[in-house]
This record gives C-alpha cells, structure tokens and sequence, in this order.
C-alpha cells in the first residue's frame, strides 16, 4: 500500500524531483518551466488549468500528477450516434446543444508504481471530488486519451465521443458523472 498525499502544484515554490511516465511529453509537462511549449507552470499562471500533484509521503518523490480544467461536450464535435444515446440521458427540459464537462487535461503516474491502481485512484478522486463540492453544474468528465491508455479508461467506465481515425493520436472519451451521483 502507498502512502501519498494528492496536493495542489504551487509551481513558485515547488523543487520538483526527476519524474518519469515513460512518456516525455507528460514527463515535460510538469517539470518544464518555460513559455514556449504547454507546462504546468504556465498553465497554472495563465489560469488556464489546475495541476495537481501525487507525492509519496515518505520519500516524497512524485508518484504522479493530472491537470483539471473546464470544457464542454458539443453536438457539433460528438458522433451524431453517440450524441443522441448520451442526450437520451438528460431530461427534455434541459436538453442543450452543449453540456459542462470536467477535462483531464493530463493525468501521469511514474513508472515506479504503474501497476499499483493509482490511476483509478486518482480517476475516483477527480470523480468524487467534484461531486463533493459541487461549485458548479457539470454533468461529464472529458479526456483525450492517448492510444495508449484508451484501454485503461475505458476500464474505468469512459466511452468514446467520436470514433477516432486510426492514425489519431488520441481519443476524445467522456464518463457521465450522473451514474455514480
């Protein structure tokens, strides 16, 4: 068993320790500082998303991080099909062209406990989190998910929105709070 903490990035104060997810993209992400490329620094002082970081208890070494921040799921984007089983879902009275969504932005674990479930721990954290708190109306939590982990959220009951090329680097996949509120 793990002892962490999940805490907000304070990127001002922050010493971040070596992190990787074997991927070096998410790996930049956080570490990286500059304003040439998407960082967590600068998307935290452009208020543009929210990270937050996933720090051992004991050693405190980063088991992982994931970024927050608002979006919508719309008619125009979703596949016509899929939209139309998704609106089923919300009542006639406040159906809409769009609806609030949550979005991963980025959600990283090191390599060093891949295996261990906490990607589906962080995934509930973000799920019973917002639930909890409930500072805004939002029905659905969006991601692009990497090729790669497309498998893995789908293990954790996202679906996809549109059904991706096969040269798509990522899928856009959405999990409907509603079912486990």
């Amino acid at each position: 068993m793990i002892d962490y903490t999940i805490r907000e990035f304070r990127p001002e104060t922050d010493i971040l320790k070596p992190f990787d997810c074997g991927n070096s993209d998410l790996n930049g992400f956080l570490l990286e500082t500059g304003t040439k490329e998407p960082n967590a620094t600068l998307s935290e002082k452009e208020l543009l998303a929210a990270t937050f970081i996933v720090e051992d208890n004991t050693s405190h070494d980063i088991l992982a991080y994931f970024s927050l921040l608002h979006d919508k799921i719309d008619r125009q984007i979703a596949d016509k099909a899929i939209w139309n089983k998704l609106s089923r879902e919300i009542p006639n009275a406040k159906r809409r062209s769009s609806y609030p969504a949550l979005k991963i932005g980025k959600l990283a674990v090191s390599q060093t406990v891949k295996t261990h479930g906490l990607g589906t721990l962080i995934l509930n954290f973000v799920e019973w989190s917002f639930l909890r708190e409930r500072r805004a109306g939002c029905r659905f939590i969006t991601v692009d998910a990497l090729r790669e982990a497309e498998g893995f959220y789908a293990k954790n009951f996202f679906k996809p929105l549109v059904k991706p090329a096969p040269e798509d680097e990522t899928v856009l996949m959405y999990f409907d709070l509603k079912g486990i509120a």
